[in-house]
């Protein structure tokens, strides 16, 4: 799906894919460069992170490892709540490993503090987080993002992975939604 066939659903293109595609291969570059010499697991969080993680690890030169965990934060809409349940948990065992958490967008901090504390509780050397997206005026609680890709307004974005009501994620673009979709 591209912006022309989205016709009035699409109320702005916020990044491009070319944006996006560039930005992921300097986060890539710097990725590289702090765990060089050193094994790097990469867990993305489903479903979302998918677009984010594979465009990422195949501009990585290290040869990460890959998982994935689905997790829910029960909420009302397109808001979060913070209250986490894990859908799918990791497979692998965290113990010594370097893991690096990636996310398709940072809103709120509420899930993704509540992950971090989670994974580091399993006894990783290190927990680190990349994000494509991050809206620091929605933030409710701090969350370190060592490796973020934009800085985007408050508004509900879709697109590279983003949906709503599981729509509009396999777009190449990240895009604002006319507000007639969601009213």
């Amino acid at each position: 799906m591209d912006s022309r066939r989205m016709g009035r659903d699409l109320d702005k293109v916020l990044l491009s894919a070319e944006q996006i595609d560039q930005r992921l291969g300097e986060m890539a570059a710097a990725i590289d460069a702090d765990y060089a010499g050193r094994e790097l697991l990469l867990v993305g969080v489903l479903k979302g992170a998918v677009m984010v993680m594979a465009d990422l690890s195949r501009k990585l030169s290290l040869d990460a490892r890959m998982d994935w965990m689905a997790v829910s934060s029960y909420g009302s809409g397109t808001k979060s709540s913070g209250v986490v349940r894990i859908i799918k948990d990791l497979d692998t065992d965290l113990t010594g490993r370097h893991v690096l958490i990636v996310e398709d967008i940072v809103d709120s901090g509420l899930t993704l503090s509540w992950l971090v504390a989670n994974l580091r509780s399993r006894g990783p050397a290190s927990v680190e987080i990349a994000a494509l997206l991050r809206k620091p005026s929605e933030a409710k609680v701090h969350v370190d993002v060592r490796y973020c890709g934009f800085d985007i307004p408050g508004e509900f974005v879709v697109g590279y992975g983003l949906d709503y009501d599981e729509r509009y994620r396999s777009l190449p673009f990240v895009g604002t939604l006319a507000p007639h979709v969601y009213a």
